[in-house]
């Protein structure tokens, strides 16, 4: 029975000594990315440099384990679930483990979900079985009950139950303990810090680990302390003769010449200065810090200290030492040479046979490697690797302290930064030119602001710059904006010497000022943001401020955008119909426009809700509905010969071509309606050519082989350029209004118009006019060359019951031209 008995007590302090902290991961379900630690990489058996994808990573977990984690870590991404379960792990090089993952959801500076992070601890080898280490560690008092001293404690540090040997232990005649508090058993001087550490333990939910002199008995006794239930329970045992030995042993310099920590033994002397004097250092401690024997013997431990070592830490020291007491830190240390380095020193009082004190013993653990991950891990945390500026975390942490201080009367400005067309670096020149841009854009940023601002970067091409008013730089925030702001726009104007390619590039900038009244930080973020799309919307490489009318906008925006909803789910929305007529007067045609006639609002222009629609994504189903609406307006046509030659042209929004389904839902539209493809003109604007031209040509193409028409709407408003307008497979160039309505009074507005004629008719493609008015303008036209027209001066939008109308009058008149309607109409 005992057998078995110790055999359990070695195995959870085996487990307990494995429950170490080994690696740090992050995944970020915006870029697909997963980062782990060097550690983690390590447990997992990864070579060096080794970039993981997240299903490479758990790949790696037992399979009969891999559904729960993946479930586990799926409920956190999406419903912000934390989690912690132990798994098995099969490293790469074909070692097990068990591990146990900790995760936690990854928030923006909004508190939307951007992915999950975590930690990872193993836990035991192979073998090991789940709960195994709570089991023990509740499990083990009634075991030990006729073996060990176990005792267990409540929240207040009192002793709840104790078995037989821990009262022998505690107290040699046996008196109950229940109820005495357990810091009271130990010399006066260790208790005020025995009983910190006690509560803090019951606080926090943690283990204890401790080895303090008995103040009844005077022997040394080893105390385990574990979680269980509100409280800890106690493994009590008698180390006085190994910790005994153990301080004999670390006298003999033979034995302690081989250990591979640092030992350093010093005299019991006072710690004025000179302080006590060194007796003796092991051949590691010349290893680690170049110095020799000889050179260090009778001076002071004072060498080893530097710059960095911090003061705190030698004041434990000391206040330890005047006490007799063990103490324990992590210290910086330097060699020889001036380089510094990590040690968990140990330092333990050395006593004779008669208790006199003789000697201080420092054993060393050179840490260094350790703490350079965690100030890597540290650093991952609160800065952006690309760049080296500080990344979300810290400035969201910075902003908060801004906020803060402003209660007491200091303000400042905050200033949203959006490289312009970036995007389009990326896709024609490739994300590696696109990281060298931003790390040159952080490097100019950086030296746009005085010491003390805050610049950081967001993710992908957004910056942050943080102002504050401060003592030291008492500039108005106002002012203080408006001249860095500049400063940004010429720096970040100026062009970038990338490998092979010298590139120029501008930024959109907005500012909120904040400080005159209470504001929380995602107020200010939002209001940075939003006052940067309207500098965006001012034709970019320019500064707008956030006022409370921009805000007023957002908004009516905002409302506009939920009854748009309503309407779309209640079928308030419907569909007009413009006739495109030839030069003899006859429909070739009609353009599909969507109407929207708000019961309070009265009827809304499209110039006002499309952008909504594209903003909130709706328009993406209800551009799938205009385009079924189409093809069965075509396909009731197509059985009318006097209707089967006519098309409808329907506008294709940038989102909803870029959608990955957009060609397969217009080949089914145009399937299930049994029409001819080249009867259905798709209508796309010139800002769809502005971003990842390649990939809208090949889907162009794509369109082009099944057979349905292309026209470029609004052309020369937009982004227009011959260089790229050649390899578009477009059938039609449509004159944007803007320039048909003053083409009779502005000759530039003329020229414009006759050059865009005379480049289709070289290029061979159709022309189309919009907004056509008067008879003057469309005589204009066609001497230019210019055939085909739509607008008012044939008939006004009409819906298709009215259309049908128009249409039958128009034929059952003599002649061929139809009536005019009034543009007034």
């Amino acid at each position: 029975m005992q057998s078995v008995i110790a055999h359990n007590a070695g195995h959870l302090l085996e487990l307990v000594e494995r429950c170490v902290f080994l690696g740090f991961w992050r995944f970020d379900a915006r870029q697909g990315r997963l980062y782990w630690s060097e550690q983690l990489a390590r447990l997992h058996g990864a070579p060096p440099g080794y970039t993981p994808t997240f299903a490479d990573a758990m790949s790696h977990y037992a399979e009969e384990h891999r559904p729960e984690l993946e479930a586990r870590i799926r409920a956190c991404r999406e419903q912000g679930t934390p989690f912690d379960v132990e798994v098995q792990l099969n490293s790469m090089q074909g070692s097990h483990t068990w591990v146990r993952c900790v995760g936690q959801p990854l928030r923006d500076a909004q508190g939307e979900i951007i992915g999950t992070e975590g930690v990872v601890q193993e836990i035991a080898p192979a073998g090991y079985q789940p709960g195994t280490l709570m089991r023990h560690t509740v499990g083990m008092g009634g075991a030990l009950g006729g073996t060990e001293a176990f005792a267990t404690i409540d929240r207040q540090g009192r002793i709840s139950y104790a078995n037989v040997q821990a009262e022998q232990l505690l107290t040699p005649g046996g008196e109950p303990l229940v109820g005495r508090k357990i810091w009271s058993f130990f010399q006066k001087r260790a208790r005020l810090r025995l009983e910190e550490r006690f509560l803090h333990a019951l606080e926090q939910g943690e283990g204890l680990e401790l080895e303090e002199m008995d103040a009844q008995v005077s022997h040394w006794l080893e105390l385990r302390g574990f979680p269980f239930g509100a409280g800890l329970a106690l493994h009590l045992r008698d180390v006085s003769a190994r910790r005994q030995a153990q301080q004999h042993l670390m006298l003999l310099e033979g034995s302690i010449a081989r250990l591979n920590d640092i030992v350093i033994i010093t005299e019991a002397a006072p710690f004025r200065a000179p302080g006590p004097r060194i007796v003796f250092v092991n051949e590691a401690f010349e290893r680690r810090t170049g110095y020799t024997r000889e050179e260090v013997i009778g001076q002071s431990p004072r060498l080893l200290q530097g710059p960095n070592t911090e003061r705190a830490q030698l004041d434990r020291i000391r206040a330890a030492l005047e006490q007799w007491e063990r103490v324990r830190v992590d210290l910086v240390n330097y060699t020889k040479g001036g380089e510094p380095y990590w040690v968990d020193l140990d330092v333990s009082p050395v006593w004779d046979d008669t208790r006199r004190l003789t000697h201080w013993v420092a054993v060393g653990r050179d840490i260094t490697e350790r703490k350079r991950d965690e100030e890597k891990i540290q650093y991952l945390a609160f800065y952006d690797p690309l760049t080296q500026l500080p990344n979300r975390q810290m400035l969201l942490d910075r902003l908060n302290e801004a906020v803060g201080r402003n209660v007491q009367g200091r303000d400042g400005a905050l200033m949203f930064i959006d490289l312009d067309n970036f995007k389009v670096l990326n896709d024609t020149l490739g994300h590696q030119k696109g990281d060298l841009l931003l790390q040159q854009v952080a490097r100019r940023l950086r030296h746009c602001v005085a010491k003390g601002d805050l610049v950081a970067r967001l993710g992908g091409d957004e910056f942050v710059v943080l102002l504050e008013n401060t003592p030291e730089k008492p500039l108005d925030p106002l002012t203080a904006a408006q001249v860095v702001s500049q400063r940004i726009l010429q720096a970040l104007g100026e062009p970038y010497v990338l490998p092979g390619y010298l590139h120029h590039s501008t930024c959109s900038i907005g500012v909120t000022l904040f400080g005159k009244a209470p504001s929380s930080v995602s107020e200010l973020l939002k209001q940075a943001d939003l006052a940067m799309y309207q500098a965006k919307a001012a034709g970019r490489n320019a500064v707008r401020f956030f006022d409370p009318e921009m805000q007023a906008v957002a908004s009516e925006n905002a409302a506009l955008a939920a009854d748009l909803r309503s309407a779309w789910r209640d079928n308030h929305l419907n569909i007009e119909y413009q006739p495109q007529v030839g030069m003899d007067g006859r429909m070739t045609g009609v353009e599909a426009l969507l109407r929207w006639e708000h019961p309070g609002r009265g009827p809304v222009q499209p110039e006002h809700f499309i952008p909504t629609a594209e903003e909130t994504s709706l328009i993406i189903p209800i551009g799938h509905w205009v385009l079924e609406a189409a093809c069965a307006q075509l396909a009731l046509w197509a059985r009318r010969p006097d209707r089967a030659h006519l098309s409808i042209a329907v506008n294709v929004s940038v989102r909803q071509f870029r959608h990955p389904d957009f060609i397969d839902e217009v080949m089914s539209c145009v399937r299930r309606a049994g029409v001819p493809p080249g009867k259905l003109k798709l209508e796309l604007t010139e800002s769809l050519l502005a971003d990842n031209l390649e990939s809208v040509i090949a889907k162009m193409r794509n369109l082009k082989e099944m057979g349905v028409r292309l026209s470029v709407d609004d052309f020369g408003i937009g982004y227009s350029s011959l260089s790229y307008l050649k390899r578009l497979p477009i059938d039609e160039l449509k004159i944007d209004r803007g320039f048909v309505k003053d083409i009779l009074t502005d000759g530039n507005d003329a020229a414009i118009a006759g050059t865009i004629i005379g480049l289709c008719r070289n290029l061979g493609l159709d022309v189309i006019a919009e907004g056509v008015e008067t008879e003057e303008q469309r005589q204009f036209l066609a001497r230019q060359g210019c055939h085909r027209y739509q607008g008012y001066l044939f008939c006004k939008p009409l819906p298709i019951e009215e259309l049908e109308a128009f249409i039958a009058r128009v034929e059952g008149e003599a002649g061929i031209t139809p009536e005019p309607s009034s543009a007034a109409s």
